[in-house]
Parts: C-alpha cells; structure tokens; sequence
C-alpha cells in the first residue's frame, strides 16, 4: 500500500519505521525538507519527500504535526492521493505547552480533529492521539494475544475508518470505534482513554467514562 507521512517526529518516525518493516511504500515529510529525513530514510527505506508530495498517489495519509502548524501544510494537500485516501489524524490540543489559544476549540468547543478536518479540506480520521510513541514498536501483539492493546479510532466516513482500523489490526494492535468526529472529545488528552495501555473492553469502558468538559490544565 502507498502510505503518505506529514510530520517525522516521535509517532510519524515509528510508524515509518513499523510501516515499511510491513513492506508499505512509504513516503516521510517534515518540515524542515526532505535532506534532514537522510538517516529515516536509509533505516527505513521510506521515501523523504516535500510535503506537498506526501499524499501523491497515497492510499493512506498520516497528519502528525502540532495542531498549531496544520493551518500551514500546504493547499491541495490530496489532490494527487488515490481516489478515496483515509486521512488519519493524531493531533492534540495542548495550548499551553505549545500550540496557544485556538477559539474554535476554547469557545465553540469544535474538537480538535474537526478543526484539523476543516483546515485540511478533507475528511480525516483520529487515531494515534493517546499513543505513547514507543508502543508503536514495543507492544504490538499478535491477534488474540492477551496483553494486545487497543487504540480509539474516530471519524465519519466509514470506508476510510475502516481502512485505519485494518491498517492498525495489522501493526498489532485491537481498535475500537469511538463514534464520528464530534465524539472523538472522548479521546482528546485529559479523558480516561488518552495514554490507556489497556484492551478493547478497557478502552471502550475509558471511551463510556468520559466527560466533555475540557480538564483545566488542556485549556488556554
């Protein structure tokens, strides 16, 4: 599968690695340009590319960059992708460590996966938000294994959801559907999900527990 990375820090560099250790094609962006992708690349095989050429001919593309920097990925981003690209997102709201004040999410309580879809122009799926990076290579765990873990997968367009959920099945890890895009409040940071090293009954319990008001310390 072609597989398109925008963003090469702690999750965008395991999943390149754990991707093409599957025999995905794999094409890495950052934002720094691709000759600082040299040392990815050549552990990997992944292709080091602009960003603006990440998604071309992508089945799949991963946005994993700081909220803050989605509104400058460039215009047209998928126009080059495969006709019905699943867009995931991993982004998180983290205003005072890093991304200041976004209104849309503080004030209209927009979540932040249907701000990053709105900047983006197309639909996108949130999955990889609460995962710790080093689990990505550490803990995957064959079907059926007790100790799998599980990851929220949210987003409204079914056929793209399904196509993350597949693509995580297939890294090692359970999923479970946490609903459309304006229930993914349920796995932003500070709810009982974010960060849950735990099975599929765990994580839909975490998902049941939440609460939609934003905790003090993930506001501006």
């Amino acid at each position: 599968m072609k597989i398109g990375i925008i963003g090469a820090g702690n999750i965008g560099g395991n999943l390149t690695r754990r991707l093409t250790a599957l025999g995905h094609d794999v094409s890495v962006a950052n934002s720094r340009g691709p000759e600082t992708l040299r040392d990815l690349a050549e552990e990997t095989g992944a292709t080091p590319v602009r960003a603006g050429e990440a998604a071309r001919g992508a089945e799949i593309v991963v946005v994993t960059v700081p909220l803050k920097r989605v509104p400058d990925l460039p215009a047209g981003l998928f126009d080059g992708a495969a006709e019905g690209v699943a867009v995931i997102d991993t982004g998180n709201y983290y205003p005072r460590e890093r991304d200041g004040r976004i209104d849309a999410v503080e004030d209209d309580g927009v979540t932040e996966s249907r701000w990053t879809e709105r900047h983006l122009g197309h639909p996108v799926v949130k999955a990889f938000n609460g995962t710790y990076a080093a689990d990505i290579l550490d803990r995957a765990r064959p079907a059926g294994d007790p100790d799998r873990m599980a990851l929220p997968v949210a987003g409204d367009d079914e056929a793209a959801k399904r196509a993350v959920r597949d693509l995580i099945h297939a890294l090692g890890f359970d999923t479970v559907d946490a609903g459309g895009l304006d229930d993914s409040w349920r796995q932003q940071p500070g709810t009982p999900v974010y960060g849950l090293r735990g099975g599929v009954d765990a994580v839909r319990a975490a998902l049941s527990a939440a609460t939609e008001e934003r905790p003090e310390e993930f506001r501006a």
